[in-house]
């Protein structure tokens, strides 16, 4: 590790208790190899709960929580409100980024594309064209999402749904490629294409090797992707959202692209996306654990008080 980097001793936050456990104790144990093999000391603590500890010497946090706490600012509070520092966007970005409902009406607002979309109840009846996408207004890693290409499916779509969150919302389907960018230390990184079995990247898709091609650099036309990058950074601001990230895509047959969402802690598995496009960037995987760690701050009230 170069002497120039700012901690020496981190905590990497993993597990958490959220339906995303399993793959946050994944992504964390490999960030956790990833910074040691950068000549790190780290610490790992796996989270069961809201009452967590810092070991003693740790200097700065690295956040592989996935899903509710780890993503929707909740643990990013408790680390401001202690002074410390920690990797990705500060809490209020994370909140805003991790409400789909809340993300869309801000890239409404400052014109980006994104699918008509609208809230629905859970024991509202389907009004509205097919197919459609209905996912929890709060949720990740696919968790509770469903394409409906057909009324009798509705109801069971949206029960499902409804068990991670009461609050949904149901997007148009937009036929065509799903593509996604990462964004590192304020750079969009090659757009990558997910090609998932029937079109449908679900969560066996996401986490299971072997399932799923990708092809990073994504084969669309220089411009497209140039474009796709743009609105990523774009998407990325728009937010609030720092340090790292990923934005995900579809485009349809005309090469037009709509954002579905931002994703402030993406996954770091064997499987995720983000390191194989920092890969495709010349970044191993060890560089991009270490640029993220690097790029750790003190936020919110913490910069403040702390006058950092």
């Amino acid at each position: 590790m170069n002497e120039a980097a700012p901690y020496q001793h981190v905590a990497v936050f993993m597990g958490g208790f959220s339906a995303e456990r399993e793959v946050s104790l994944r992504s964390g144990a490999a960030v956790a190899d990833g910074l040691r093999a950068a000549g790190y000391t780290v610490s790992v603590v796996d989270l069961v709960s809201p009452e967590w500890s810092v070991p003693d010497g740790v200097e700065a946090v690295f956040i592989a929580l996935h899903g509710a706490y780890g993503e929707d600012g909740t643990v990013q509070a408790a680390l401001e409100a202690a002074g410390i520092p920690y990797t990705g966007s500060g809490s209020a970005a994370s909140r805003l980024a991790f409400d789909k409902l809340a993300s869309k009406e801000a890239f409404v607002r400052a014109g980006l594309p994104t699918p008509a979309y609208c809230r629905v109840r859970p024991d509202e009846p389907l009004n509205g064209p097919l197919p459609a996408v209905v996912k929890p207004v709060r949720q990740g890693s696919s968790v509770g999402i469903h394409v409906v290409r057909h009324a009798e499916d509705w109801a069971d779509a949206v029960a499902d749904a409804a068990k991670y969150d009461q609050e949904l919302i149901v997007e148009t389907f937009i036929p065509g490629r799903e593509l996604t960018v990462g964004v590192v230390a304020g750079e969009a990184l090659p757009v990558l294409e997910i090609c998932a079995p029937q079109g449908n990247y679900d969560y066996r898709a996401k986490y299971t090797a072997g399932v799923t091609t990708y092809h990073v650099p994504a084969p669309v036309p220089g411009p497209v992707a140039e474009h796709c990058r743009r609105l990523a950074l774009a998407a990325f601001d728009v937010l609030g959202c720092t340090d790292l990230g990923r934005v995900d895509f579809r485009m349809n047959s005309a090469n037009e692209l709509f954002i579905l969402e931002v994703n402030t802690i993406p996954g770091f598995t064997a499987t995720s996306l983000l390191p194989k496009a920092a890969q495709a960037a010349g970044l191993s995987f060890e560089r991009l654990c270490d640029t993220v760690m690097r790029a750790a701050r003190l936020k919110g009230s913490a910069v403040v008080n702390n006058e950092y």
